[in-house]
């Protein structure tokens, strides 16, 4: 499987306004032609390209699975912008649309995932939150679209190196965390997504694999207020390719982190294993920060790259550039230069 292979097809990218991306029909007139790539949770992809897209597929592929006109589009939020030190362009949307690492539905690769998505049903929906906490609860699309939402320009990165800047709607995960009243015992929090195999064909092609995926985090970086529960992009509901109709975000971790299509959180007393630290621990540890200092095995971390921009490299910013909101998380981040793991040791 190779993993650093840079494609050479895809086109320059260019900023997107406000008025355009939260228009549709906009939107895809202007972008019609564009084609790319975007990572979603997953790890270990391999990535496809592709030359053309037909008009009518452009339109199908950026409608989302159903409309909530009450909800978006969301008012961005002033409080939580880029990192300074990084390209402010917002990644077009029909590249966000045509390449998605997802592997339910797409194992193995990153590609057009969308196509593999029609049986999927994301509507009803619910998530149950249960464990070490006073008031679990199970919340159905409803309950979800009633927290105060907003929208937040994040920059996020893929263990593979490339980046993007998305505009994410939803609102932080610590408030999703309050209402069920975690308890002393709550030191991690859980994240299972859909086990769907009938649905998710990329499920059907690698029954051996740990399914339902899962990730988790310590219960301090899930009250951080970047962690965000996140239910739209691009000022619309998430498409199915993005992990309708709810996923996760955590911007300052690398991004098979941030789990789509979640139907449990669960609050434990100790540390779980993770989908992808099962299936290769030297590769992908529980913490999983963005940190140009800790090498992946088989390639360097120090350098990112735009995921439509071909060729224009940058260093990677420890955090994902986001420091001054969790680096205090981390009093031992290493901030020198480390050797790569090899087999038999456990990733960060």
């Amino acid at each position: 499987m190779r993993h650093d292979y840079l494609p050479s097809d895809i086109p320059i990218r260019q900023a997107t306004s406000y008025e355009a991306f939260v228009s549709r029909r906009t939107f895809v007139a202007s972008a019609a032609a564009a084609i790319g790539m975007i990572a979603g949770p997953g790890a270990c992809a391999q990535q496809e390209r592709s030359s053309t897209f037909k008009t009518d597929e452009n339109q199908d592929k950026l409608i989302p699975p159903f409309e909530r006109p009450d909800v978006f589009p969301t008012k961005r939020s002033e409080s939580f912008s880029l990192p300074d030190d990084i390209d402010q362009t917002i990644t077009p949307r029909m590249i966000a649309a045509s390449h998605n690492n997802y592997y339910e539905f797409l194992y193995g690769k990153g590609g057009n995932v969308w196509p593999r998505t029609k049986d999927f049903v994301v509507d009803p929906w619910s998530i149950q939150i249960t464990g070490e906490c006073n008031k679990p609860t199970t919340l159905d699309l409803d309950a979800i679209f009633k927290f105060e939402h907003e929208e937040r320009l994040y920059h996020f990165r893929c263990v593979e190196r490339w980046a993007m800047n998305i505009p994410w709607s939803g609102f932080p995960l610590r408030k999703l965390l309050e209402q069920v009243e975690p308890n002393s015992n709550a030191k991690f929090v859980r994240f299972v997504t859909a086990n769907l195999p009938e649905q998710m064909p990329g499920m059907r092609s690698r029954p051996d694999n740990p399914w339902p995926y899962s990730e988790a985090m310590r219960i301090d970086e899930a009250m951080n207020d970047l962690a965000m529960v996140v239910t739209g992009a691009y000022g619309e509901p998430l498409l199915k390719q993005h992990g309708a109709p709810v996923r996760i975000i955590v911007p300052w971790k690398y991004g098979y982190k941030s789990p789509k299509s979640i139907v449990k959180i669960q609050l434990l007393k100790e540390q779980p294993e993770t989908f992808w630290a099962k299936l290769n621990p030297p590769e992908y540890g529980f913490l999983s920060n963005v940190n140009p200092n800790i090498p992946h095995p088989r390639w360097s971390q120090s350098r990112s790259y735009w995921v439509d921009r071909q060729g224009e490299w940058f260093a990677t910013p420890i955090f994902n550039g986001y420091s001054k909101y969790v680096a205090d998380l981390y009093p031992d981040e290493p901030k020198t230069k480390q050797k790569p793991l090899v087999a038999g040791q456990i990733a960060r």
